[in-house]
């Protein structure tokens, strides 16, 4: 019977976490014919099948998940030797991979980034801005911003700020009643996202009003209300810096949303997070609002 590779380790881990070979091939940037023959050299090492092959993806067997428990630890203890050995780094240089929203990329942290990699030009920065939660312990991200609260005990964070939202419409559009919205149409964030404060708000203040747009894309929606297609509840930063739509008053606010920022406690001593940590906190301030 062949050794274990312990590359083949995080094929594993992707497979089980994933449900399927293509999946876990884009999470790891492999290709899906090279996904199934790792596996296959893998389960063959181990002497036994480790998933089975449903019609709704690949579930982990008995042995399985014997290993991927043993798996999990085995990840968890290299990624703790690679924060430790990023912690430690005594340069101003290399990587740092960030995460957060899409607007927030683009209308807040954009230009903190480009005044930081003008101090700091030997530092490469990575922004992530798909919606999935990347993990900090393993290293998916090194620093996020988010409006998640971080509850991992291992995680040092703290709130970076909260944004106010408001409701805007293209200028050719006539202001809604409060408590009606009759013949108003919306932008909304899509169905997955439903139950977020601003779409409970604006449903409830124009409960008339109907939905003609959905998408999950704040800038989707900026771009969709400058186009007339709808009134849409903006992030304040990204609605005032949005051209062609006004900012509409119905006597009352949409909520407004904390943004938390974290990191792993063992990158705390990293010169280069530290750096960009203190431009965000320095540049990133409550808005006036």
């Amino acid at each position: 019977m062949p050794d274990l590779e312990w590359s083949d380790l995080p094929i594993f881990l992707a497979i089980a976490r994933e449900g399927s070979l293509g999946k876990a091939a884009r999470r790891l940037k492999q290709t899906q014919p090279t996904m199934g023959r790792r596996l296959r050299a893998l389960e063959q090492a181990a002497g036994t099948a480790l998933f089975q092959r449903t019609r709704d993806g690949f579930v982990l067997t008995d042995e399985g998940e014997a290993m991927y428990t043993h798996a999990i630890r085995m990840e968890e203890e290299a990624h703790s030797i690679q924060r430790e050995l990023a912690g430690s780094a005594a340069g101003l240089d290399g990587l740092l991979r960030l995460s957060c929203s899409d607007w927030f990329g683009t209308t807040v942290l954009a230009p903190v980034l480009a005044e930081f990699s003008r101090i700091q030009p030997n530092v490469t920065v990575e922004l992530l801005t798909d919606p999935r939660l990347y993990s900090l312990s393993r290293r998916e991200a090194d620093l996020v911003m988010r409006i998640t609260p971080f509850e991992e005990p291992e995680v040092i964070a703290r709130k970076l700020v909260t944004i106010p939202y408001g409701l805007y419409a293209s200028p050719d559009h006539a202001s809604p009643v409060m408590g009606d919205g009759d013949g108003c149409p919306l932008v909304l964030m899509d169905t997955a996202f439903g139950g977020m404060p601003d779409v409970s708000w604006v449903t409830q203040a124009l409960p008339r009003a109907k939905v003609v747009c959905r998408s999950n894309n704040r800038e989707v929606q900026a771009r969709l209300c400058a186009l007339g297609a709808g009134l849409a509840v903006l992030p304040r930063p990204l609605g005032d810096a949005t051209a062609g739509i006004r900012l509409v008053d119905l006597g009352t606010s949409p909520p407004s949303r904390d943004t938390w920022i974290g990191y792993h406690r063992d990158l705390k001593r990293l010169p280069r997070l530290r750096a960009l940590l203190d431009l965000v906190l320095e540049r990133i301030k409550q808005p006036p609002h």
